[in-house]
């Protein structure tokens, strides 16, 4: 499993999954579920970095670790054909130098389906931000399914040869428990391959000093650039 998750965390930062020896600090993911104080403080960082409210800030701040929990045993699925147990109890984070998070695991175990270990993943996340913060819980939701497709473009293009497996995996995700509805699949357009996904929700990140409307917004007229990444 370490050699799996090597493998997709070259794909880019979302992907990354480190497998050394625990760092002191660390924690595990299900903690973020019981103690509101990391996630008060991470919605601070991205506020503080990238400006907007606090209902834009907890969107933002949410749809980054989100990223980084759904893309690593996504790529592993679509280019591996495993699953690895990165579950909340086993999944550990810990603070970055710049604010962001790093995650790690040590499991060599994997589970039967995808779908099942996202909602464990990020169900009771959606629940901990909204005990903070007044947002939309298919606002959320919709953030969760943008990270899916996302990260089935970032495997396409770097993985070509993979476009037909990522898109079924991705699909499969996608029409299945919470993420069911959160968006439509609509012709391809470049860089994705098979399909392309537009949500039904915005993550508010045109509100953002700066900001504007992410390629696969409900407020747009489809994808024409990537979705906004926030700040790990």
């Amino acid at each position: 499993m370490p050699s799996v998750l090597a493998d997709v965390a070259g794909l880019g930062p979302y992907f990354s999954v480190g497998t050394g020896p625990a760092a002191d600090d660390e924690r595990p993911v299900a903690d973020l579920h019981r103690d509101p104080q990391p996630l008060r403080e991470r919605i601070a960082h991205v506020r503080g970095a990238l400006g907007g409210d606090e209902r834009v800030a907890a969107s933002l701040a949410f749809q980054g670790l989100a990223a980084q929990l759904v893309s690593p045993p996504y790529a592993a699925a679509v280019l591996h054909g495993v699953v690895p147990a990165l579950t909340p109890a086993d999944l550990r984070w810990r603070r970055t130098a710049d604010g962001g998070w790093a995650l790690r695991s040590g499991t060599t175990r994997c589970v039967p389906e995808l779908a099942p270990l996202l909602d464990d993943l990020l169900g009771p996340l959606v629940a901990a931000v909204r005990a903070q913060v007044p947002v939309s819980e298919r606002l959320l939701w919709g953030n969760a399914a943008s990270t899916v497709a996302a990260a089935k473009r970032l495997v396409t293009v770097q993985r070509p040869a993979s476009a037909a497996r990522a898109a079924e995996v991705a699909r499969a995700v996608l029409t299945a428990g919470p993420l069911a509805g959160a968006g439509e699949f609509l012709p391809a357009r470049a860089p994705d391959r098979v399909w392309t996904f537009r949500r039904r929700s915005c993550c508010l990140y045109y509100r953002v000093p700066g900001g504007g409307l992410c390629g696969d917004c409900v407020l747009g007229d489809g994808p024409a650039s990537p979705a906004a990444r926030p700040p790990r």
